[in-house]
């Protein structure tokens, strides 16, 4: 099928690419869409700065005509061909758990995988999606109000936001999802960490009324997916706005909100610093990681 063809010439590459004398990997992205993402050159870099070789290919369901449904032929044919893990996104993150040997704590806890290990013939996975969100939160939106919030999207990567946005001490996150059972199991896996904390929407304008920030963690508003995830009259001054969304890095909602004076965080951050925490899983190695937020900034600038 096109996706071993895929895989097998990630391999090849393997092959070479292990045949020099500098420690080397071999690495994919699963997922669907993705020609535009910006981790594997952000790996590339980070592993050469490091004095590593590293290999990396788009897995693009879309690309290949497959659906969900090829995962298990997918990550069969990338262990076998000597991958050392694989990124996973849109919108494969919880559909790959059942194909996994073993989770990590945050992963268990999330319910959703971003990032899987080959190792001693075991497939182990790992979520550096909440990570990512809560590091450029901290750093870039200190100081604003967390007492309600309403996150739009409870899949893979709604999950980890989630997870983050509670960490970092939202008292009352209020979640929406166009699949009110996906809500639900959300809030009820969140409510075995932060007890009361989370809740399913009932009505999104009363919600946002009231509500100190907004949080999209729907693919509405990536190039594939082009929009806004929720009228635009339904955002107001007080909010503060955040966005997982990196391509385009300022989306129709941060536009809308910046035009009416919300702050806002583009989804540039989790991009940078989920990949952090994935290098440091796949290589062993500590990454640098405001070497790896320039690289961003490079890649984006096309140098």
């Amino acid at each position: 099928m096109a996706a071993g063809d895929e895989v097998a010439g990630a391999a090849a590459a393997s092959v070479r690419t292990r045949g020099s004398r500098r420690p080397a990997l071999l690495l994919g992205l699963i997922g669907q869409n993705i020609g535009a993402s910006l981790t594997p050159e952000m790996q590339m870099r980070e592993a050469e700065a490091q004095g590593m070789r590293c290999v990396y290919r788009l897995i693009d369901l879309a690309a290949l005509g497959v659906g969900v449904e090829a995962l298990p032929d997918l990550l069969a044919g990338a262990q076998r061909l000597g991958f050392d893990g694989l990124n996973i996104t849109h919108p494969c993150k919880q559909a790959v758990i059942p194909l996994l040997d073993e989770l990590s704590p945050d992963a268990r806890a999330l319910g959703a995988v971003n990032t899987v290990l080959f190792r001693d013939g075991r497939r182990i996975g790992h979520n550096t999606d909440w990570s990512g969100f809560a590091e450029p939160f901290r750093r870039h939106m200190a100081g604003v109000p967390l007492g309600r919030v309403v996150q739009l999207g409870a899949g893979g990567a709604g999950a980890a936001v989630a997870h983050a946005a509670l960490t970092l001490g939202v008292e009352r996150l209020t979640i929406f999802d166009t699949d009110r059972d996906r809500a639900e199991a959300l809030v009820a896996n969140l409510d075995t960490t932060f007890a009361g904390r989370a809740a399913v929407g009932e009505d999104r304008k009363a919600s946002l009324a009231e509500a100190d920030g907004l949080i999209n963690a729907t693919p509405i508003g990536m190039e594939a997916h082009p929009g806004l995830p929720l009228p635009a009259e339904l955002l107001h001054p007080r909010l503060w706005v955040a966005e997982v969304i990196y391509f385009p890095l300022e989306t129709e909602l941060l536009r809308r909100a910046r035009a009416i004076g919300c702050r806002t965080l583009d989804g540039g951050g989790m991009a940078v610093f989920q990949a952090v925490e994935a290098f440091r899983l796949f290589s062993g190695r500590e990454p640098d990681s405001e070497r790896m937020v320039a690289a961003f900034g490079a890649i984006r600038a096309g140098s």
